[in-house]
């Protein structure tokens, strides 16, 4: 514990100085929109923002983005309660009972249970996160060049476990973010590549301007192309009492300390998040309930649930892209994206030399739950009036953002250009179904492997044996193994079991 206690001070001094508490105020606020307004979500706001925090200190961006990103997934319930629209994917299962509150005439209630109970499913995730920091460093400590290159091969072979649908399609899209990502000089040797005699190429396409194009210009496409729901006729009064939602908060401390528990694992897990931690935090909660037949009928118990494993999942998912640089999400390849675009390389320096840092953004999470807590409680149940903004004014404002936010990154026309036509191949994409999360990870994690394939073979005089003399180096490769061939194994078992079926039949 003693390890932990000069990190934890300095992380509380970087927070509580300078101009950092104003951006953890302000990257709420910002979240709390963008949650509360369908369509846009946590990766939307921050991949609009991070180009605008280019001017900051590397700290006070990542703390920008993370509480955008903690406040985008509490205020999903808001639309999610209020008008039975889910704000985030994440929010889906917040809908089952947060909506037939409303409509009894306890939508404070509701709003009131969201935020106590994501506050507090977000508050144990950081105690959690703090506590196995130190295995994490010293499991991060392990990793060299060798290890690097087969990390950041597994979570490219990832792709096969967060496509949903065809893996084809998710490897396909996967092989077109690594092609894109060896545009422009090569990384260790001089040597131009898809650069066609275009200087502005040479520096490759940046990938904060894929991030942009990929999930803002596509989401808008996506908005203009689909039919305006009135939300006026589905608007419900808001009624209900403060008090009765922190009580019903404060029946269950079990199920905040499960869901929490459930968020920050399944969030740890590369390719889940919020979407499937909500919906494991709510049967587990049904299952272990006294009444079960309330849910979804509008008990508080059920929104308790979704709500704490919600936000947990945000601190779980920092540990893989803290760690090793695997995003998991959306919303994680926007702050990978961050973390790399001011100078943090994810990996030992994060746990040693810059565990402050590392440090100041658990807290900073901690401290973004106090604002969504006061939030929640005073403001949010006064303002229902955010989930019905129309797409109309959304659309044009977030694509002038856009493209602004792309000319910013370096002042190169180029950005400008890829924003535009990612923002294309993002939307065709989601028509058809091809992961853009596989994209993401091919186009961010093809360079890392690059690298430090090419500094391994420089260290072993081009032997391949370095990837094979250790347990850690020979682990990853058999865990690499194991999820390509996961689908396979999948099948083959769900075709045996199949077989057995029917000759019991």
């Amino acid at each position: 514990m003693a390890d932990l206690v000069a990190p934890l001070e300095s992380a509380i001094e970087i927070l509580f100085s300078g101009q950092t508490p104003m951006w953890i105020v302000i990257g709420v606020l910002i979240g709390i929109v963008a949650g509360a307004l369908p369509g846009i979500g946590a990766t939307l706001g921050m991949a609009i923002v991070l180009p605008l925090t280019l001017p900051l200190e590397g700290a006070d961006a990542i703390v920008l983005l993370i509480c955008i990103y903690g406040a985008a997934m509490y205020s999903g319930s808001i639309p999610s309660i209020l008008v039975n629209v889910p704000g985030t994917a994440g929010d889906a299962a917040t809908t089952f009972d947060g909506y037939p509150m409303a409509q009894q005439g306890k939508a404070i209630n509701a709003l009131v249970i969201s935020a106590v109970s994501s506050a507090a499913g977000g508050t144990v995730a950081v105690v959690m996160l703090i506590l196995v920091s130190p295995v994490l460093v010293e499991l991060v400590l392990l990793f060299g060049s060798p290890q690097y290159f087969l990390i950041a091969i597994l979570g490219i072979a990832m792709i096969t476990v967060v496509t949903t649908g065809s893996t084809v399609k998710g490897l396909t899209a996967g092989a077109f973010g690594l092609l894109l990502a060896t545009i422009g000089v090569a990384p260790t040797v001089p040597v131009q590549r898809y650069t066609f005699g275009q200087l502005a190429l040479l520096d490759g396409l940046n990938y904060i301007a894929i991030l942009i194009g990929l999930f803002a210009i596509a989401e808008m496409i996506r908005l203009a192309r689909e039919k305006q729901v009135s939300r006026s006729d589905s608007e419900t009064g808001l009624e209900g009492s403060v008090v009765s939602g922190i009580k019903s908060v404060l029946k269950h401390p079990i199920v905040v300390l499960k869901s929490s528990a459930i968020g920050l694992l399944v969030g740890a897990v590369p390719g889940s998040g919020a979407a499937i931690s909500n919906f494991i935090a709510y049967g587990e909660a049904m299952r272990s309930s006294k009444t079960p037949e309330r849910f979804g009928t509008g008990t508080g118990e059920g929104v308790v649930a979704t709500d704490a494993a919600n936000n947990a999942t945000v601190g779980g998912a920092l540990i893989p892209t803290f760690s090793f640089g695997i995003p998991g999400s959306g919303s994680t390849a926007v702050l990978l994206g961050g973390l790399i675009m001011h100078g943090l390389r994810p990996g030992p320096d994060l746990f040693t030399t810059q565990l402050d840092i590392t440090y100041s953004v658990f807290m900073a999470i901690f401290a973004a739950n106090v604002v969504i807590l006061l939030l929640g409680i005073f403001v949010i149940p006064r303002t229902g009036y955010l989930t019905q903004i129309d797409t109309d004014v959304i659309i044009p404002v977030v694509i002038v953002l856009s493209m602004l936010g792309a000319l910013a990154l370096r002042n190169n026309w180029i950005d400008v250009w890829t924003v535009f036509a990612l923002g294309i191949v993002g939307f065709f994409m989601k028509k058809h179904n091809y992961s853009v999360i596989a994209f993401v990870m091919g186009a961010i994690l093809g360079p890392i492997a690059e690298e430090n394939l090419y500094r391994s073979l420089s260290i072993s005089g081009g032997s391949i044996d370095i990837f094979l003399e250790d347990p850690l180096s020979l682990s990853l490769i058999a865990a690499i193994v194991l999820i390509l061939l996961g689908p396979t194994i999948r099948t083959t078992i769900e075709k045996w079991r199949a077989g057995g079926r029917r000759k019991v039949s």
